[in-house]
């Protein structure tokens, strides 16, 4: 199947490194006009370069800033078609006990995964509805569908809120054309945090961790970029509210 986007906008948030990067780089190669978003300024402006795409630097869980990012945009580039929001993770974050979990902690995580995601539907989706069209795409994590390897609580928490968001969002678009849909990713080495941690397993427990997966190794942030194309297809178009695990066959 060839996936073709010729022209299309495309919004890609988390796009500074990893799976998010992949993911805009699989847009421009299939012709789609890309925008990127991150609160990383020097990864974005380095991604944007290699590509050639258009970039803004903000902090996603800042309602406002996304609000007026998505409208600069539409008004110098165009509707914007496709959003992937592959904005998230941990926040440097690592697997503590409960009772060592601050409020800080908690929060900003969830403002990294679950806010960025609400407001950036909000600012995108009323647009897409009135179009009578457009896709969103969130990326969550195998740790919204089970508990995480990572031993974070507020990352699981956030990651089936996630997972929530992504098919009530669904009941609320998809009859105006606007499919919500969820790739779930599996254990992928795509960023410092994926790399630390897969360190801190040592020989051993990679090697259980990788045992566990059917195809007997560990994802690329290509597989990811393949499933959110598809899902933004043109052939995916009876496909909303799904939550899409991509992991190997973990699941």
């Amino acid at each position: 199947m060839q996936i073709e986007f010729s022209n299309r906008l495309a919004l890609v948030t988390g796009a500074a490194q990893g799976i998010g990067r992949a993911i805009a780089k699989g847009f421009v190669d299939s012709g789609a006009r890309v925008c990127l978003l991150d609160i990383d300024e020097i990864g974005l402006a380095k991604t944007a370069r290699e590509l050639d795409v258009t970039y803004h630097a903000l902090d996603l869980s800042n309602r406002q800033a996304v609000t007026n990012a998505v409208r600069k945009i539409e008004q110098s580039e165009g509707p914007i078609e496709f959003l992937v929001n592959s904005a998230g993770g941990v926040r440097g974050q690592v697997g503590r006990p409960i009772h060592e979990v601050g409020e800080s902690d908690w929060y900003s995580i969830f403002q990294a995964n679950v806010d960025s995601a609400f407001w950036l539907a909000q600012a995108v989706g009323p647009r897409m509805i009135e179009r009578q069209g457009g896709r969103i795409v969130f990326i969550s994590s195998g740790a919204g569908l089970r508990p995480s390897k990572t031993g974070i609580q507020a990352y699981t928490a956030a990651k089936h809120a996630l997972v929530g968001l992504t098919k009530q969002l669904s009941w609320e678009f998809a009859p105006h054309g606007v499919t919500v849909n969820s790739v779930a990713p599996g254990f992928v080495l795509s960023n410092p945090s994926t790399e630390k941690q897969w360190e801190s397993y040592g020989p051993e427990g990679q090697a259980r961790l990788v045992d566990g997966i059917h195809t007997k190794r560990l994802g690329k942030p290509e597989d990811i970029a393949a499933a959110v194309l598809f899902l933004a297809s043109d052939a995916a178009s009876w496909i909303s509210g799904h939550i899409l695990s991509v992991d190997g066959g973990r699941s």
